[in-house]
């Protein structure tokens, strides 16, 4: 069942983020994932939604294939640059079987 890696994203410095976005992009389609949203402002239907802050959801094969990418050494380098260039917060979640 496939599974999707849903970030709430802040950028702090552009630079660093197009940085850390070529290095993720790289690692994910390694894993097996593609982008399904990137960097979009969401609209909001209900509630709020500040305006400095971005989604991305990757979509996985699976969750285990999520968590290999994640933990994986190819993704760290990404990591590291994410700490100074991104606030986020990063979600995971199963989707439904067809």
């Amino acid at each position: 069942m496939p599974a999707y890696v849903i970030s709430e994203v802040e950028v702090l410095d552009e630079g660093l983020a197009n940085t850390y976005r070529t290095l993720a992009e790289a690692s994910i389609r390694r894993y097996g994932g593609r982008y399904i949203v990137r960097g979009a402002v969401p609209e909001a239907l209900e509630g709020t939604w500040p305006s400095s802050q971005r989604v991305v959801v990757v979509e996985f094969p699976d969750s285990d294939r999520a968590k290999e990418w994640y933990a994986s050494s190819e993704y760290a380098d990404a990591l590291e640059v994410r700490k100074t260039a991104l606030e986020r917060r990063l979600l995971l979640v199963e989707g439904v079987s067809e």
